[in-house]
This record gives structure tokens, sequence and C-alpha cells, in this order.
């Protein structure tokens, strides 16, 4: 049985600079295996107020038009972030935040949200799952209005290790391995500039150094930076369709691949509510789907 979830209020959002440095601090000392329990608390953090120019410079990062009140489905990811870093960077979380990988989102918006509102925001460790790999942290964010659930999200993020697990998660829409379908009609291509990863992480504050420049990159066995997997989910869909490329109330599902180089090109394919990113010989790097939510 599990031990009861305890709750921690926060008075601000956490700075990330401080919590990236303590997560690579505390990383050597982390020997990722199996077996290993999620850390029982749950940190809330209330008051929560949109930073408008920050929203605005996340919108033109990712190809969102500027200016509509509404929020784009994705951005609730990045007032939650920080938070979710400060679970992961501490002591308590036994997976080492460097090599974390970001493998998938699911998120659930009941109704949109507005750039004006207030939200009270809930960040855990749900669970640590086996996966072929090694084991897969899953990371929930709610996002509260008046006490209504109106956002939520599931991360997933994978430490690998040796490990007796024999199968990865299913694909978005539990219809077998993703890799393997047929690519998606192409609507359009896109050449990505050597600095989206700068510029995402000015706007949303994620400034994990695989992302930023060549060099550091390099540092962790990248041949070049690569684009936060989140600004792939979010310029996705604001292609995808009506502003901010989503139902008012609906589903995202994304399952990340393989990292895409920056410099570098992809195809965006779309068909029905299912969209991919491929690179160069077909390469899968992005799987989702928007569906509306009943």
């Amino acid at each position: 049985m599990r031990s009861p979830a305890r709750t921690r209020t926060l008075t601000r959002s956490p700075a990330l600079w401080p919590l990236l440095a303590r997560g690579a601090a505390l990383s050597p000392f982390k020997r990722p295996r199996a077996g290993v329990t999620a850390p029982r608390t749950r940190l809330v953090l209330p008051g929560v107020r949109v930073d408008l120019g920050r929203l605005a410079a996340y919108e033109r990062a990712c190809g969102f038009g500027v200016g509509a009140d509404e929020l784009p489905l994705t951005y609730p990811h990045v007032l939650g972030f920080p938070a979710a870093m400060r679970l992961m960077s501490g002591r308590a979380f036994p997976l080492p935040l460097l090599g974390l990988v970001h493998t998938s989102v699911e998120i659930t918006r009941r109704r949109p949200l507005t750039a004006t509102g207030t939200y009270e925001l809930t960040v855990y460790v749900d669970d640590l799952v086996p996966h072929r790999r090694g084991t897969e942290a899953v990371v929930v964010t709610e996002v509260r209005a008046g006490g209504e659930l109106v956002w939520e999200s599931r991360s997933t993020y994978l430490a690998r290790h040796r490990t007796t697990a024999k199968k990865d998660g299913p694909a978005p829409g539990g219809q077998g391995p993703a890799a393997e379908r047929a690519p998606l009609p192409v609507l359009a291509e896109w050449q990505l500039a050597e600095d989206v990863g700068r510029r995402y992480a000015a706007a949303s504050g994620d400034r994990n150094p695989i992302h930023l420049h060549r060099l550091t990159a390099r540092l962790f066995g990248f041949p070049r930076a690569i684009a936060h997997g989140m600004w792939t989910v979010a310029r996705c869909l604001a292609a995808y369709g009506p502003p901010h490329g989503a139902p008012p109330a609906a589903v995202l599902r994304a399952e990340f691949r393989a990292p895409v180089l920056l410099p570098g090109t992809v195809a965006y394919g779309v068909e029905g509510s299912r969209f991919e990113l491929r690179g160069p010989g077909d390469r899968l790097h992005l799987t989702g789907e928007v569906l509306p939510l009943d």
C-alpha cells in the first residue's frame, strides 16, 4: 500500500536555473534501477496569473497567432513545468534528472482557459512504471479555476537502464507501433533554424542545455542542439486547424519518437485526427492525435 501523499503549497513558481543545477549535481548519486518508488508529494501553486509578455513570446516561437484571449492547449504545461522540475530535481526523486527523456504527453482540456484568468496548479509524480528500456516517471499537472478541474496532463519521462521489462507503452490511439505506419499526407515542410531551442527556452523557461547550443548538446551525446519535444507538439497544433489548433474541449496525445536536430528540415503530415513530424528518410520524430472530449 502506498503511503498518503503530502501536499505542499508554494508561494511562487520555482526558478528553473537552480533546479537544473540541483538536478545535475544530484544525478551522479542516483542509480536508475527497477523497483524504485515515486515521491509522495503534491505541489500546489495557487493564484497563478499568466505573464502576457511571455505568452506572446511563446505564441510567436510556436507559430500561434498572438493576442487571442484563449490560451493554446499546450501552454499550461509551461506554467506547471517549474513545479514538475522541483519534484524531479529533488533528493526524493529516485531517477537522475540528467538523461531523462520526455517520451509522451497526454493533455485533457475540459474548457478553454483565458489568458487573463487566475488558476491553481497541482503537480505530482503519479507513478514509476517499468519500460523495456528502463523506468518511466508519470508526472501529472492539474489546473483548476474556481475549484473546477479545467486542464490536466500526464507526461512520461524515461530513465534508461538495464531491465527485464518486455514492452513499451502503446502508440497514440492504441493502434500498434506508430513507427510501422505509413507516412501521413504531408501538408508542409518546415526549415527549422538553429536558434529554435533558444527562442522556445526564452519563452518557456526550459533552458536544458541539450536544446541551446551545439557545444552544450554534445556534452550529452547529441551532434547538434535538439528541439524541445513540447515545441514540436505546439508547432504541430499551431498548424493543425482552428485557432490554437484544437476543439474547445479536447484530448491531445503525442509520443516523441526521435530527437529533431537543429538546424534541420521536417515534414508535417496530417490525416483526420492524427498528425506527425518526419525527417529525411521518413525518420519519425513525433506522432499525435487531437480528439474532441466527449
